[in-house]
């Protein structure tokens, strides 16, 4: 059963594992949201769908259960079991766990955290999902993975070693005369149970159209964290395969499980062809993505807008809207010509659908025979600097006509 895609329900596909034999357990089950789930792939020719409607909790925690008690069975005494749920049913997965597992074996619950645009309903916007992960005894398997330090970490802290005080307060550590002691290798700060990892974009070529489909990048580090290479990584719930090409990738072997044919034969494919989205968000950070002109926006205070991140032709959004289309704002750059800056903004209306726009001309036309831009639905506006300097430039061209007058 190794490194195959079963078709079947897991309660009887797990009978035939080894008991004893499975490292590391991650299953992404029904979310008890109570509705059905559909979603086409990229080309709208195929349709994936699953139900996850229960009646009652009782139903639903009978369902798990069941399972995951003979889950538990599968795992090495060193095993690790992750399952993934959201607000929906996250109090029946953990009561379920803690009685299964035993409380004492509550390793933590991880914080998957993520961005996504939304029309919410009235309340807060949902983002985040749960994974919860618990050791089937307390010699579990672990990797410890670190990140960067903090902006706001002090090069103190990183240096020099640290201890406590006689009031259990911490301390700089220092030797016997009284110098501060350096501190050891440091490798960075270890992985904390809140994870920063962008969801799938809809252009994203791992992105295959079966709902809730997760990235690879989620899943790899939950099996760089408790296993190594050659270990047996179990999905029970598969659906589109990614658990099982993340462990590929890694060099771990796998079992996943489906009972829908069109999961495991995209599950197939998957592994056939594994694809992986790099995120240039987690390389570069997210204030690289904070490429807003500041200085053009400041023009803008007073108004209820939405910066927006690296778009030549669109400096800012309004929040308010002329018939049903976006408000587009744009502010000439310096060294461009408000020829140019009209342009980028026409185009970008143009892919923006947007009727209306303002244009904000911070320079003076060069050139004797320069007519300000004409597009439609297009307003150009002065800003308050270039107001001034065509005013000063009046006020001079008044003086220089009153001095002739003079000299005559």
């Amino acid at each position: 059963m190794i490194n195959k895609i079963i078709l079947g329900d897991c309660l009887d596909e797990m009978g035939s594992i080894e008991k004893g034999s499975i490292d590391l357990i991650y299953l992404d089950p029904p979310f008890f949201t109570e509705r059905k789930h559909k979603l086409k792939n990229r080309e709208r020719t195929k349709e994936f769908s699953f139900d996850d409607t229960w009646g009652s909790d009782k139903g639903y925690a009978q369902f798990l259960k069941e399972r995951i008690e003979l889950m538990k069975h599968l795992l090495k005494e060193e095993g690790s079991i992750f399952v993934h749920c959201d607000k929906s049913g996250e109090h029946i997965v953990r009561a379920i766990l803690d009685n299964v597992f035993g409380a004492e074996n509550f390793q933590s619950e991880i914080i998957w955290s993520y961005k996504r645009w939304s029309n919410s309903k009235k309340g807060l916007l949902p983002s985040h999902q749960n994974i919860y992960f618990y050791s089937k005894s307390k010699k579990f398997k672990f990797n410890s993975i670190y990140t960067s330090y903090s902006e706001t970490t002090n090069i103190d802290q990183i240096l020099q070693r640290r201890t406590r005080d006689e009031h259990n307060k911490s301390i700089y550590d220092r030797d016997s005369d009284g110098n501060i002691k350096h501190g050891d290798k440091k490798k960075g700060v270890p992985l904390s149970d809140v994870w920063d990892i962008p969801y799938l974009n809809p252009k994203a070529k791992e992105r295959v159209g079966y709902p809730t489909q997760k990235p690879v990048l989620l899943l790899e580090q939950i099996i760089q964290l408790v296993t190594n290479e050659g270990d047996i990584v179990l999905d029970p719930f598969c659906g589109s395969g990614t658990t099982c090409v993340a462990a590929m990738l890694l060099g771990r072997q796998y079992i996943g499980i489906d009972k829908s044919d069109e999961a495991v034969e995209l599950s197939k494919a998957r592994i056939g062809n594994p694809i992986k989205t790099e995120s240039n968000l987690l390389k570069k950070g997210r204030d690289s993505y904070l490429n807003a002109d500041k200085e053009a926006l400041s023009l803008l205070n007073g108004l209820q807008f939405n910066p927006v991140q690296r778009n030549k032709g669109i400096d800012a959004i309004l929040v308010e809207q002329f018939d049903n289309a976006p408000i587009l704002v744009r502010v000439q750059k310096d060294q461009e010509s408000i020829d140019e800056a009209a342009s980028l903004l026409a185009k970008a209306m143009k892919t923006k659908k947007s009727k209306k726009s303002f244009l904000i001309q911070t320079q003076l036309n060069t050139g004797l025979f320069n007519s300000p831009p004409n597009f439609e639905g297009m307003i150009l506006l002065d800003s308050p600097a270039l107001q001034i300097k065509r005013a000063n430039k009046a006020l001079h061209s008044d003086e220089f006509s009153a001095a002739l007058q003079i000299r005559r």
